[in-house]
């Protein structure tokens, strides 16, 4: 019984102790100009205070808030710190993703399509448009169209055009199972 009661008065004292060398009335200024608590959060953290950037060692804040704020500032970036790692996470987990399914030139079947006398250029069934340019025409009927719309299905000019090339793609597997279709296998 002796030895816990001796213990428990050590654990007391200790813990004033600690309370004593925090002192919560002291200014900031006055607790960073020791040397001894230059490196502490408190003395090292800045605020911005009328738009300018001060550390918090110069101000005549009592240590008390100086403390709560250092804290939230600390809560805060580990905050931030936690919602970055997760979107790089994320990013990773999407870069990762993208590269499994990236097509490589051996795997895309292209064609170009001549379509003449029209104002919309389409692609096979199954084809996916990829550029539509106007590669013939005349002074007399207008000059160059305007490209209005460009999707994955078609392109649509103003007016019509005496040509057009029209670029479609799709993956070699898609345009196997076109033409195994075409051919009626």
């Amino acid at each position: 019984m002796r030895i816990s009661t001796i213990l428990a008065s050590a654990g007391f004292a200790t813990l004033l102790a600690g309370c004593a060398t925090i002192p919560g009335d002291m200014s900031v200024a006055d607790y960073c100009a020791n040397a001894s608590n230059v490196n502490e959060n408190v003395c090292r953290l800045k605020v911005e205070i009328d738009g300018n950037s001060t550390s918090l060692a110069q101000t005549n804040m009592s240590l008390s808030e100086a403390r709560s704020i250092a804290d939230s500032a600390v809560m805060a970036a580990a905050d931030a710190q936690a919602s970055a790692d997760a979107a790089q996470a994320t990013a990773d987990r999407a870069l990762s993703l993208a590269n499994s399914a990236m097509l490589k030139d051996e795997d895309l079947v292209c064609t170009t399509n001549t379509i003449r006398q029209s104002n919309i250029g389409t692609c096979q069934p199954g084809y996916k448009l990829m550029g539509c340019t106007q590669t013939r025409y005349t002074t007399r009927a207008g000059g160059l169209s305007f490209l209005r719309e460009v999707n994955d299905e078609q392109c649509r000019f103003n007016s019509q055009v005496l040509e057009m090339q029209v670029r479609c793609c799709t993956t070699a597997e898609a345009a196997s199972q076109v033409s195994t279709a075409a051919n009626g296998y």
